[in-house]
């Protein structure tokens, strides 16, 4: 992706951060030169310093049959908000985007051994709802079995990541404070948000 030298994020642990938080994504293959996209959950590892994303299809999303011949881009990119030239100090000012997005481009793999898939409905759950597990641990064998057979769990190992976070690094600081103010008051919760990590990006 195109990122503005100003916005580049370098630090590999704050990306993997954004990943693990805004962890609903959108995976990006190309079948027949078409690309091809599915929104999806992903739990995002580290192994031995590698960044693992691991997520499954809905077998009849057939989606899953590129995994291991295309390349993958997954796209990690949740908080956004309009920007009003309002809150700058010209007014020879036009409207922009603040936004942050991680995009990780990796190779592919489908988990065919029946633990394997286990193992990744349960790291699922264990990473969007644990409470769950206890459920889940006491349903029947053959449920089980059935809810894994329905899905097509992959693993990606990713090659390159890139972070782009466009947080208004090229504005005053008196035109970032006014910013933050217009946000911060919204009932918009990306709004907010990005008001949130301007501001941390000042204290940084």
């Amino acid at each position: 992706m195109h990122i503005p030298k100003i916005n580049l994020i370098t630090d590999k642990n704050e990306m993997i951060s954004f990943m693990k938080q805004f962890s609903f994504a959108t995976i990006i293959t190309v079948k027949d030169e078409l690309p091809i996209a599915t929104h999806l959950p992903f739990v995002v590892k580290e192994k031995e310093g590698n960044i693992l994303l691991s997520s499954h299809f809905n077998k009849a999303n057939e989606q899953w049959k590129t995994i291991e011949n295309s390349k993958i881009l997954v796209i990690f990119s949740e908080p956004h908000a309009y920007i009003s030239p309002t809150n700058y100090d010209t007014l020879l000012s036009v409207p922009t985007w603040n936004y942050i997005s991680i995009h990780a481009y990796g190779k592919g793999k489908i988990l065919t051994k029946k633990a394997e898939v286990i193992k990744s409905l349960e790291d699922s759950i264990d990473n969007y709802e644990i409470s769950f597990r206890e459920q889940w641990d006491n349903f029947p064998e053959d449920y089980k079995l059935k809810m894994s057979n329905g899905v097509v769990a992959f693993e990606i190992l990713v090659s390159n990541l890139q972070g782009n976070k466009k947080l208004s690094q090229n504005k005053s600081e008196t035109e970032k404070q006014k910013i933050i103010t217009t946000l911060s008051k919204s009932n918009d919760l990306n709004e907010k948000l990005i008001a949130k990590y301007m501001k941390n990006m000042n204290k940084a």
